[in-house]
């Protein structure tokens, strides 16, 4: 089952909802489970429900409580071992299982109770990143099938989803620019990554992203958090990627800058184009082209992972097939 250009809710999850469902819990691992994370901030805003994220390979191992939950797993192969041992879990304690997953005929598209498929095509990369666009799309299409909010919004949000393709072209457009800053990021050896709100998981999977291709030792981080501890480690030598948006955390953002400015790390912001006061603060600057709010980490994410290969490409990694990794992760 995939999706299109318009809104449709998918056949027999409707019934779930009427169901009485109060809850909803995201299982998943790795940049799956980043994308689980954007997708709890997401279904919170557009279906006002509590969500939670589990990563699959801890889920299995301590006692849930699941009454009145619809479980949605995400998976790009379809075959990670601990997100099979979770869907088959959650359904002894009789749960539906909504799957995402990008290859049709896999052993989760096979054993849960809906499966929708990104459609992302094939992905050779052990890294995943067009896969991880499609999931965070397919969530968006997902939560908007089920929104409660008006016409009007829901409207508004078709027609930005529309845009995205053109926001992505607009970021591939600029990456004379973001090469530069890849390759500047070759040259250290620790990076962090911070990020607010809806960002935060883009923040996560950014720094996942340069670890793995570059062997870059990178963090993601709720910019908040780094005064409780992190800032220990920054110096000239440990360089922040900061994700700056246009939000109610704008002003906080901003703050947590300047704090990582005053102990002499570089600071790197993606900042929406025309935004100038972060243009003031940061030591360089990426413009991103303006997504919406709740759109802002497919056009971030993409940033982001041009940053990891332009940092591995020149540092001379194998970018397709990191060392000690695989497309596929079939153990637990």
């Amino acid at each position: 089952m995939g999706y299109g250009h318009e809104i449709s809710p998918i056949i027999g999850l409707e019934s779930m909802r009427d169901a009485g469902i109060e809850a909803m819990l995201i299982v998943a691992c790795g940049t799956s489970y980043h994308a689980g994370l954007v997708g709890k901030c997401i279904f919170e805003e557009l279906l006002k429900i509590p969500v939670r994220v589990e990563l699959a390979s801890e889920f299995n191992y301590y006692p849930q409580t699941l009454a009145k939950t619809l479980s949605i797993v995400i998976t790009q192969s379809g075959e990670t071992a601990d997100t099979i041992k979770a869907t088959r879990r959650l359904q002894e304690k009789g749960c539906h299982v909504l799957a995402i997953t990008n290859v049709v005929g896999s052993t989760i598209s096979r054993i849960a109770d809906l499966t929708l498929y990104t459609q992302a095509g094939p992905e050779i990369s052990v890294a995943s990143t067009k896969s991880f666009i499609a999931q965070l799309v397919a969530l968006y299409w997902l939560a908007m099938s089920y929104s409660i909010s008006d016409v009007n919004r829901l409207a508004n949000m078709l027609m930005s989803i529309r845009q995205l393709p053109n926001i992505v072209q607009q970021v591939l457009d600029n990456q004379s620019s973001i090469k530069q800053y890849g390759e500047y990021l070759a040259g250290f050896n620790n990076v962090f990554f911070i990020g607010r709100d809806i960002n935060y998981p883009v923040a996560l999977e950014g720094a996942l992203k340069l670890k793995e291709v570059s062997y870059i030792h990178a963090e993601g981080y709720a910019a908040g958090e780094l005064k409780h501890g992190p800032f220990a480690l920054l110096d000239k030598d440990t360089p922040v990627i900061a994700i700056v948006a246009k939000d109610n955390t704008y002003e906080a953002m901003l703050n947590n800058i300047r704090e990582i400015k005053a102990r002499g790390a570089p600071v790197i912001a993606l900042v929406e184009n025309g935004n100038t006061p972060a243009s003031e603060i940061a030591d360089f600057i990426i413009s991103v082209p303006k997504a919406g709010l709740i759109f802002s980490p497919i056009a971030n994410s993409v940033v982001l992972q041009l940053l990891a290969y332009y940092a591995a490409e020149k540092r001379g990694c194998t970018i397709d097939f990191p060392r000690n990794l695989a497309k596929s992760v079939t153990v637990e």
